[in-house]
């Protein structure tokens, strides 16, 4: 079962051609005072994963959460073109991390494991109209970091770093398939 809303945590779960359904957990994603970037993957990985948990129900369930670090200040989603743009001029010519966090609980034994995977992403020098151009075309604004990578905002990058590239999309493939193997599944 997958704990999220995401279209693209969809599109990357069906790539492991496994049967799935999903259900949309109603968390608040609010950063709390003080957490850092890692803490806060985690819990709301978990948190997602918890919240579609049902007692009568035997499933494996993935929870996922994403944030964009750009010089020690969580980037959330922008929500807006404003915002967006703002927050892509603020990545020009710099490296953002993104840490991506990751739960598998199995309501079946009560099982749960939470990773956090890095992902950086160094941005190319961007200006005003390049953001805009990109925007009109790829309103990311439901994207920590206000891109997707897996449309046209791979166009806004100088280099990608680390060692799964799906995680920067919001849900990493890699450690997945390792804790869904741990859990009985095959794969592939």
């Amino acid at each position: 079962m997958l704990a999220s809303s995401s279209v693209h945590r969809r599109a990357l779960l069906d790539r492991l051609l496994l049967p799935y359904s999903v259900r949309v957990p109603g968390v608040d994603e609010q950063l709390l005072p003080g957490e850092s970037p890692d803490n806060y993957v985690r819990r709301l990985a978990h948190a997602k994963a918890a919240a579609v948990a049902d007692a009568d129900e035997r499933a494996v369930i993935i929870g996922s959460d994403q944030a964009a670090v750009l010089n020690e200040r969580v980037l959330g989603k922008p929500g807006s073109h404003e915002e967006a743009a703002r927050q892509l001029l603020d990545a020009s010519g710099r490296e953002v991390l993104f840490q991506t966090g990751l739960c598998v609980l199995d309501t079946r034994d009560g099982h749960v494991s939470i990773d956090v995977i890095p992902f950086k992403v160094r941005f190319r020098d961007l200006d005003p109209p390049t953001v805009e151009r990109y925007l009109e075309r790829e309103p990311a604004y439901d994207a920590a970091g206000s891109f997707h990578a897996e449309g046209l905002g791979i166009t806004l990058f100088r280099a990608m770093e680390g060692e799964d590239p799906t995680a920067l999309v919001g849900l990493p493939l890699i450690c997945l398939s390792h804790r869904l193997r741990e859990r009985g599944f095959i794969l592939p």
